[in-house]
């Protein structure tokens, strides 16, 4: 009878078997046969890696649901590389050869380099561009800012239709569960979707520092990345006509004066409502405005001559029109530019360049009462390529934006040496191009309907500010080492190194080294001391040199014992009366440390400002 029963059991588990290879959920309709659900749970994972993943790309998902419920099939007992975690997505299993690993068995060699347009950040330059970020933000809080941090991406249709001919820029994300995400572009789209979402939020001034992308032709020496930092200032709320506008140029001059910038740059400035309106006086259709407002806003890197090509062989304008829209673009000044515009009586009889011009008038009036006028350039060629700018516009430019040589300059730009590789590439970095120049350091403008682009009933005006904090690193760097000064910049903060030193029988004074250490951070004193229990004293003052670490902080074994230190300047000339450090009492330590940093300006609590001190900034 055993035997019997044993034969029965072997034939119903290669029945079984048969059923599932050909049909595998054919077992689901068999009738019920007593067999121990262990056995069948072992036929299942059995069979199932024996059979080809490939012919478990059809079975349904509820029917394999269903089924590991009748026989309680777990998941531990197949293997992961065959079946898909997730039953639902079966279908996209990957083939079996497609076995995934943690780590390669065999060696491997990696193209050890950062993607194009990117870069690392360490040691100096990344000690300067916090500077640059901790002065911009002191400035943003001094207005009430208020910090907001969004996503980095964003769901593909809320950057849709808001950047013109740049929409091309914006990097894709793969569809990871239903939802098309995009990096975000910019950093204001994603404000005016935050005040959509918050309906309560009626008035703001927000201000966020985080990185953005876009997959523009990189110059990673002139600041041009695809990742970069922005910082942004913005003001959403309705409120009398220009004066948020002009607080927000009021910020602009404060953080470039702050960064050691003194009059040595200018703020373009123009209104959208004033172009369009020229446009119009000068009979361009209305649906190529947003086109030739484009090719106006090259102005700054290509001559006329090669924008009004663009504009009639490229966007299909009349040549007339063209001409005559050079008469007005072609006009820089102030106020007494703003003066001949209003005598104009074709402008004036324009609606929208009426309405823009009294906007600027107001602005000129607002910006002299807070001592920003001097430094603005009324630009008639500013257009700013965005299409969500409804208002004001304008950019910060200084010697290092604009290019060494104009595009159309054909002496300058020499045709090179044809290679059967060297291919006209977007992806080539251009930072020895002469054509291309650092651009604009800061943008920004009126954006009164963008917010109502995503809920019509929460329409909230909006002005703001974008920083291009890589762009001012370059610039600055740059102007560093033409006055030689780059070294003032250090690689950390360390204001002070400890250190120690003995004769025979010298136990490396490890604690006492550690006690006064934890007695200058307690302080607030940056300081660091060698990780070594017995090190030597040449070591340890290479240690603090390459830092860049102004004072070390001397500790002997005869002063410690009548309760003395030694502070030593470093880099003091032959000759100086300090050369080798002064004695102080252990218990003033902190307080002679600090009173010393404060007199030192290269020192970590100083400035930007007070760092570029003397700095030329002219090219």
């Amino acid at each position: 009878m055993a035997e019997k029963l044993a034969r029965s059991r072997k034939m119903a588990r290669s029945n079984f078997a048969d059923h599932f290879s050909c049909s595998p959920f054919a077992f689901a309709f068999m009738p019920s046969i007593h067999i121990p659900i262990r056995s069948i749970r072992r036929a299942v994972s059995d069979t199932i890696r024996a059979c080809p993943v490939g012919r478990l790309t059809h079975l349904p998902a509820q029917g394999l649901r269903a089924t590991s419920n009748q026989i309680r099939l777990r998941a531990p007992t197949i293997p992961h590389h065959q079946i898909h975690p997730r039953p639902r997505y079966f279908s996209s299993i990957p083939p079996r050869s497609s076995r995934i690993d943690t780590m390669p068995k065999d060696k491997v060699s990696f193209n050890l380099k950062t993607p194009k347009g990117t870069k690392d950040w360490c040691g100096s330059d990344a000690l300067l561009r916090d500077r640059i970020f901790t002065t911009i933000a002191d400035v943003f809080k001094r207005h009430g800012g208020t910090a907001l941090d969004t996503p980095v991406f964003e769901l593909r249709e809320i950057l849709a239709g808001k950047y013109g001919e740049d929409s091309k820029l914006i990097y894709d994300l793969q569809d990871q569960g239903g939802e098309i995400c995009s990096l975000r572009y910019d950093l204001t789209v994603p404000f005016a979707r935050w005040l959509a979402m918050n309906s309560d939020v009626r008035s703001i001034k927000r201000y966020h520092i985080a990185k953005v992308y876009r997959r523009d032709q990189p110059a990673i020496s002139k600041g041009r990345m695809r990742e970069f930092y922005q910082c942004d200032f913005d003001i959403a709320g309705a409120f009398d006509p220009m004066m948020p506008d002009a607080e927000v140029l009021r910020i602009v001059s404060e953080v470039f004066e702050e960064l050691g910038w003194n009059g040595r740059y200018t703020i373009k400035l123009n209104h959208r409502k004033i172009l369009d309106g020229v446009f119009q006086v000068c009979g361009v259709p209305e649906d190529k405005i947003r086109p030739i407002s484009s090719a106006v806003d090259k102005l700054d890197k290509m001559p006329w001559a090669d924008v009004r090509k663009e504009m009639v062989d490229d966007k299909g304008l009349d040549g007339a029109v063209a001409d005559r829209i050079e008469g007005y673009v072609m006009n820089k000044g102030s106020r007494e530019l703003l003066e001949k515009l209003l005598q104009d009586e074709n402008l004036t009889a324009n609606a929208s360049a009426k309405a823009g011009l009294e906007d600027m008038a107001l602005m000129m009036e607002y910006l002299d009462a807070f001592g920003v006028l001097d430094k603005i350039s009324f630009d008639m060629s500013l257009a700013r390529g965005l299409d969500y700018y409804t208002g004001v516009i304008y950019e910060v430019v200084t010697e290092g934006s604009a290019p060494a040589v104009q595009a159309g300059d054909a002496e300058a730009v020499k045709p090179q040496k044809s290679s059967k590789k060297d291919k006209k590439n977007d992806d080539d970095d251009r930072s020895n191009d002469p054509t291309l120049g650092v651009g604009s350091v800061a943008a920004g403008g009126r954006y009164d309907n963008l917010v109502g682009m995503f809920m019509p009933k929460a329409q909230i005006p909006c002005v703001g500010i974008s920083f291009g904090v890589d762009r001012i690193f370059s610039i600055t760097k740059a102007r560093l080492e033409r006055e030689q000064k780059a070294d003032s910049f250090r690689s950390s903060e360390v204001d002070a190194y400890v250190m120690a030193f003995g004769g025979k029988g010298f136990t490396g004074m490890l604690k006492e080294r550690m006690e006064v250490s934890q007695k200058l951070w307690q302080a607030g004193i940056k300081a660091e001391f060698s990780y070594k229990v017995k090190p030597k004293l040449p070591q340890q003052f290479k240690a603090a040199e390459q830092g860049g670490v102004p004072f070390a902080v001397i500790l002997g074994e005869e002063e410690l014992k009548a309760g003395k230190v030694r502070i030593k300047e470093m880099g003091l000339p032959e000759g100086h009366a300090e050369k080798e450090g002064v004695e102080v009492e252990l218990s003033q330590l902190t307080d002679e440390l600090q009173q010393r940093l404060a007199n030192k300006p290269s020192a970590s609590g100083a400035t930007l400002a007070e760092q570029l001190s003397g700095v030329k900034i002219s090219a």
